[in-house]
């Protein structure tokens, strides 16, 4: 039996509605938007805007017109980050970014761009005072990640947020880890702008993300991508108005369509019940894990217990390659895991886990105890 422990990469399975809806569209509807002038388009674009409305309720966003759809959060990084900074720009990152931040930011850097790593604490805590010690009077933003894809730690966005609101500066949210599994308030947080990916805790289909945005800021980015946008089709100039001068291109509309589907189940069954099955499923991995941790065979990254973390669970096994258990774990047990950096070797250095990397076993809302107690029985079979 197969017992999906990957959902930080993508999460599995999804609810039904999302595909169901991914096939009424591609089998009755198929329509473009913006491009024609018949029902099928009308209706789209109809579901299109109710998916964007959704997402400004998600996030407590002021407009519906500030949501860009992108193919993921790497890309709304991208057009965020390369819209927004300048040669002279300096930002002020966290220790714990993944690669959809820091290699943006290395380009940039190649264009007069600098950035400064906050500090971290072992466990993947921001150092809320090394904030100060990284402000320049060049620094025109901070992007941070929401919770780390490694070993789960959330950052402290809402002391961030007021950090920024001090200084006058926007805070840029990478929310890959985060978003449908944690509030985010955008005006309570004064998050300027979160970066969003839909096929993780969001439920919906891969190829979908986007950012949103304060619309102000939105119009002030400079697009990373030009071309057709079914609107202005008399001018060579992108357009100034939202959200199609961010929107080149025809959008993954199933994708959208799925997306949309997967966040009215969000609605129904709410964000905080989410979390609290993905924290009782993680207590009880965690739990198990201490045993193994107590003996020796195996080490637990990051906290130890639920506050302040969500469901990533990162383990190192001492004396044994980290590679060789995964693998173990997938062909001897059916127990999918990621192994490795992650994508994240700025936290790895933080968490002191670099080049070896971790096996990272991350839970979902359909996982069950049993999955959980599977994985732990694996391990301490693996590892005597």
């Amino acid at each position: 039996m197969s017992r999906y422990l990957d959902n930080c990469s993508t999460s599995f399975p999804k609810p039904p509605c999302v595909a169901e809806a991914l096939y009424e569209y591609m089998t009755e509807v198929g329509s473009n938007v913006g491009r024609g002038r018949y029902q099928d388009a009308y209706s789209v674009e109809e579901k299109v805007m109710r998916c964007r409305e959704r997402f400004a309720d998600l996030f407590g966003a002021p407009d519906a017109s500030g949501v860009a759809f992108t193919k993921n959060v790497t890309e709304a990084l991208n057009v965020l980050l390369k819209g927004y900074l300048r040669p002279g720009d300096h930002v002020i990152v966290s220790s714990m970014e993944h690669n959809a931040v820091m290699r943006p930011l290395v380009q940039l850097e190649e264009r007069g761009v600098t950035f400064t790593r906050a500090r971290c604490t072992d466990e993947g805590d921001l150092v809320l005072e090394s904030l100060e010690d990284c402000l320049r009077p060049s620094t025109r933003a901070v992007v941070m990640t929401h919770a780390s894809n490694v070993c789960g730690t959330v950052l402290p966005i809402r002391e961030v947020g007021a950090f920024c609101r001090a200084h006058g500066l926007p805070l840029f949210l990478d929310s890959a880890q985060s978003a449908g599994v944690l509030p985010i308030d955008m005006a309570r947080d004064n998050v300027a702008a979160v970066c969003f990916t839909g096929h993780k805790g969001l439920m919906g289909p891969q190829g979908t993300g986007g950012l949103v945005t304060d619309p102000e800021l939105a119009r002030s980015l400079e697009p990373l991508v030009a071309g057709g946008t079914g609107s202005r089709s008399d001018s060579e100039q992108m357009p100034d108005f939202l959200p199609d001068h961010l929107e080149a291109g025809t959008l993954n509309l199933p994708g959208i369509v799925g997306l949309e589907s997967a966040l009215a189940w969000i609605d129904e069954v709410g964000v905080d019940a989410i979390h609290a099955r993905e924290s009782a499923l993680t207590a009880s991995l965690l739990d198990g894990l201490s045993e193994l941790e107590a003996v020796g065979v195996l080490r637990v990254v990051g906290h130890r217990g639920t506050e302040g973390r969500l469901s990533a669970v990162s383990v190192q096994t001492p004396g044994r390659d980290e590679a060789e258990v995964a693998d173990g774990l997938s062909r001897e047990y059916g127990i999918m895991t990621r192994v490795g950096l992650h994508c994240a070797p700025s936290a790895h250095k933080t968490l002191g886990t670099f080049p070896e990397g971790t096996i990272r076993l991350s839970l979902g809302y359909f996982n069950t105890a049993n999955d959980v107690d599977a994985a732990v029985t694996a391990l301490e079979e693996l590892l005597d």
